[in-house]
């Protein structure tokens, strides 16, 4: 009995032990803290400054970094879960990144897109920031073109009435053009002749007004 008490309690203590390191193990791993790094990429024609006005944000701001001389970065101390990044330059514009830090302690890296949510486009780790172009505060001025003057509408009513002018002479000078205009001008004249209906009830209305003129003479005699 001595010896099989003593070999249940001896596998209940390894059993505690064991669960115990784990929850050791699952709180080590809650407390860890990770690094995230990349490298922003100079944008053509950057001022010298560029790197100092840079800003590396987090989560809107929940963690910051700064950049290096050679565009580099790292932000430390951060738990695993998921992060959105983005390089903040007030003259560049740059697309943010999605980070995932597992429990493991494993990065992965994917575009960000609000619109559609299931779409996953992986990115590389360390992450590598191009800047998709300036900002644009001002809206640039028109340049002034030829073609505004020439489609003005006012320009339009003043030159197309001149080019009428000059151009159906010489139309009516051609042969067919004239043969054309004849026919129309004959159809026009075909149109406007009244019909026969018409003829017989103007002609028939016409011979009312004397009828009830010699009623009228009758009733007045008598």
């Amino acid at each position: 009995m001595s010896a099989d008490y003593l070999y249940i309690l001896s596998v209940i203590l390894i059993f505690l032990n064991v669960t115990v390191i784990c929850e050791n193990l699952d709180e080590e791993n809650e407390n860890a803290r990770y690094t995230i790094e990349g490298k922003v990429f100079l944008p053509e024609n950057s001022q010298n400054d560029w790197e100092s006005r840079t800003k590396i944000l987090v989560n809107g701001g929940l963690y910051r970094g700064f950049l290096k001389e050679d565009g580099t970065f790292a932000i430390s101390n951060v738990p695993s879960g998921s992060y959105i990044l983005e390089a903040v330059n007030p003259n560049y514009m740059y697309e943010p990144v999605r980070v995932e830090i597992n429990s493991k302690g494993k990065f992965r890296a994917r575009k960000v897109n609000h619109i559609q949510t299931s779409q996953i486009i992986q990115v590389p780790y360390p992450l590598r920031l191009k800047t998709l172009g300036k900002f644009r505060y001002f809206q640039v001025r028109e340049q002034w073109k030829i073609t505004d003057f020439l489609f003005n509408p006012m320009i339009l009513m003043m030159v197309l009435p001149l080019l009428l002018i000059m151009v159906l002479p010489k139309m009516m000078n051609d042969p067919e053009t004239k043969k054309e205009m004849e026919q129309l001008s004959s159809f026009t004249k075909m149109s406007d002749m009244p019909e026969m209906s018409e003829v017989i009830t103007s002609f028939l209305n016409r011979g009312q007004p004397a009828k009830a003129k010699s009623i009228k003479e009758k009733k007045k005699r008598q």
